[in-house]
């Protein structure tokens, strides 16, 4: 196991101990005072007991060089609860953090330099700052993080660890709204930090929120051209295809989207959004047949479980423009059928559990689920709300950093040294109690996204009657109004396309039958003609 973390620190931290005195009681002054002699006197602490405390420093210093970590955290551990040694606390406290770090046991360690924070002893406070930055990104952990952000200052942080320091205040002022200072922390992140790519992508989307569209595209390209030789799947390329896409459509370039859009890889999890996404441009650009050929993949059986209510509605107003009443209603129908079942659970669910942990239990379910570990699971909430829920930043981090836990707390399980010691038992405390909070933090954050979605579908669902209005009235001009915007084409730019077409380019036409194929999943082509007259 690499030592390097703990050379400074143990030089310091060695050289204090040893050139510090052991304070006991016998080394104050006490007022003097008539003692009742029938009561126990107070216990002194002679030479000899302090010359006892300094081997045991000593020995534990000399453990953590040797790389006996669990046999340094239990003496360190038993030295930081002796009442003699309140001035030493802070001291031993960071040692003991450095101590657990090694050990891989970083919540434990954040708690010991937080107390050493908290002391505000000026000898260790900077450098149990340093260390609880490491740790908390280690974990994941944004309360914590945020406490050792909130406390340290830049210019102390040493060179190696300025890069993760300015990527998380960067983040801290994007999920605040502060755009303009966030992207100055992003831009400060050097090529080499693994926190490069990240910070490239959010500077770009910092600079979208404050609708500087330009510079976004900039950021963007910058990060494609960084991994313009990586795999054709790989997370920050795609990421970044689908960044500028979305800046494209957000300057309602709706052609650039679309062409955008189409450069997504089929194999990549950002591929079905893009469909999605790329279909809205479309109808803004009045491709109406382009867009109902993306909808035959969007609702084909492989994404029975992706939670997508909104296209069935936009499927259905592509009909309506072009007059195919029949069609429509179909679609429509088709949603009555899907999401009624859906937002009749989430309502149950909401009505029924009040507590957090009934919430965080339900959600476990589904990212279980979908992780693969346990497909047999049952849900009472419907399975694709979940998923979409699972998949939402807040609690897709906190459902990882409660995994971070319970591996921690496996890992004290699996090794009998730690577990029958000292150090094991005060561990699992810690992480037991942890572990509920962040549960019942993680259930809390599941509640409010239900309900939003709830409030999501009871829209959508009047959205769809206004829509089924629309369809028996034929009152097309309102409905593009009020839902798909003033600015669509009345001519539709793929309207003469026929059947030769496609062939002549290429493809080979078979028409649909009902079945869906994977490997003609994206590739279906609306060739009806519109009925309006």
């Amino acid at each position: 196991m690499k030592k390097t973390i703990l050379v400074t620190s143990l030089l310091i931290a060695a050289t204090a101990l040893q050139a510090a005195p052991v304070k006991s009681a016998s080394a104050k002054k006490l007022p003097e005072k008539k003692v009742n002699t029938t009561t126990q006197s107070p216990k002194v602490y002679t030479k000899s007991t302090n010359s006892a405390i300094r081997n045991q420093i000593s020995t534990a210093l000399t453990q953590i060089k040797n790389g006996q970590f669990v046999q340094a955290s239990n003496m360190l551990l038993a030295l930081t609860r002796r009442a003699e040694l309140a001035n030493e606390k802070p001291q031993l406290k960071y040692l003991l953090g450095v101590t657990l770090m090694e050990m891989n046991m970083n919540q434990v360690a954040a708690f010991q330099f937080v107390d050493v924070i908290k002391s505000a002893d000026p000898r260790y406070t900077k450098q149990a700052l340093e260390k609880l930055l490491i740790v908390t990104d280690r974990l994941g952990d944004e309360t914590l993080l945020n406490y050792a952000l909130q406390r340290i200052d830049v210019n102390n942080v040493p060179a190696q660890h300025r890069d993760m320091l300015y990527f998380r205040l960067a983040e801290i002022k994007q999920k605040s709204g502060l755009y303009s200072e966030a992207v100055q922390y992003y831009s400060k992140v050097t090529p080499q930090s693994r926190y490069y790519l990240n910070a490239l992508y959010n500077m770009g989307l910092s600079q979208a929120e404050a609708n500087q569209t330009e510079l976004a595209l900039g950021s963007f390209q910058k990060l494609l051209n960084q991994r313009a030789s990586a795999n054709v799947v790989d997370t920050n390329k795609v990421a970044a295809q689908m960044a500028i896409a979305r800046t494209l459509y957000q300057k309602k370039d709706w052609e650039g989207a679309i062409e955008a859009y189409a450069k997504i890889p089929r194999d990549h999890i950002l591929w079905h959004d893009s469909l999605f996404e790329r279909s809205w441009a479309m109808l803004r650009a009045a491709r109406f047949r382009s867009a109902l050929s993306n909808f035959q993949s969007l609702h084909s059986s492989y994404y029975d479980d992706f939670y997508i209510p909104e296209t069935l509605l936009l499927r259905s107003i592509v009909y309506l423009y072009i007059c195919k009443y029949d069609e429509m209603d179909k679609v429509l129908n088709l949603y009555d059928k899907q999401y009624g079942p859906v937002e009749k659970s989430i309502e149950s669910f909401l009505s029924s559990r009040k507590g957090a942990e009934s919430y965080f239990q339900e959600i476990n379910k589904a990212y279980t689920i979908k992780t693969k570990e346990n497909t047999k699971l049952k849900t009472q909430i419907s399975y694709k709300a979940l998923r979409h829920v699972a998949e939402e930043g807040d609690v897709r981090r906190s459902l990882i950093y409660i995994k971070k836990l319970l591996e921690e707390r496996r890992l004290i399980d699996e090794n009998p040294q730690i577990k029958s010691s000292a150090i094991g038992a005060y561990s699992l405390k810690l992480l037991v109690n942890r572990t509920r909070s962040a549960k019942a933090y993680t259930g809390d954050l599941v509640k409010a996204h239900l309900q939003n979605m709830m409030i999501e579908l009871k829209d959508l669902r009047e959205q769809s009657s206004l829509i089924r209005y629309e369809m028996i009235n034929g009152k097309k001009e309102s409905i593009k109004k009020r839902i798909a915007g003033k600015d669509l084409s009345e001519v539709q730019v793929d309207e003469n396309k026929d059947r030769s077409f496609y062939v002549q380019n290429g493809y080979e036409y078979y028409p649909f039958q009902g079945e869906y194929w994977l490997d003609e999943v994206g590739n279906y082509h609306y060739l009806g003609k519109q009925n309006c007259e």
